[in-house]
């Protein structure tokens, strides 16, 4: 079976047709405060990034992959990034529309992704930032195997308050 396929659903590179899902995905407000974006992107720079981008960790510090449907739409998007080649690690971040969250995509999109991580790019873990709030992603990361291995206080900004941060951590042993 191929890595970064199941069910029907494919992870794959961005490209030029994907813009205005980009566009959407990164400029939504609330999801700017679960990163570390102050700002919307433009078109321009959105554009430039997928044509530039070799989609090689390696090469980019980061693996940027859209998460498609059965039907061929983008329901979402799921990052390897804060990449460190000499401590072979990598954070996760996804993102899945509103509508196809609570059916089953993220955890098929999140382990076709540790599957790639560790089978393919031999990464020794996985890591990720979550907001202490974020139940349906602390479960999410929970079912794939993820542990909470730390609590970090005030670690992200909301306008003027900061949140709590869980640490989750997936080893490849």
């Amino acid at each position: 079976m191929d890595l970064l396929q199941k069910d029907g659903y494919i992870l794959r590179a961005p490209e030029p047709e994907d813009l205005a899902c980009m566009m959407q995905f990164e400029n939504t407000p609330s999801l700017w405060e679960v990163g570390n974006v102050t700002g919307p992107y433009s078109r321009f720079f959105l554009k430039q990034y997928i044509e530039s981008t070799r989609n090689d960790i390696f090469a980019d510090n980061q693996l940027r992959l859209m998460i498609e449907s059965p039907d061929k739409q983008v329901v979402g998007i799921i990052d390897l990034f804060n990449f460190e080649p000499f401590h072979n690690r990598a954070e996760v971040g996804i993102v899945v529309a509103k509508e196809c969250r609570q059916k089953g995509v993220g955890e098929l999109a999140l382990r076709l992704l540790i599957a790639h991580s560790f089978d393919f790019l031999g990464l020794h873990q996985l890591y990720a930032h979550i907001d202490v709030t974020n139940e349906a992603c602390r479960r999410l990361f929970q079912k794939c195997g993820f542990e909470e291995c730390g609590y970090l206080k005030d670690w992200m900004r909301t306008g003027k308050t900061f949140r709590d941060v869980v640490v989750m951590q997936l080893m490849n042993l």
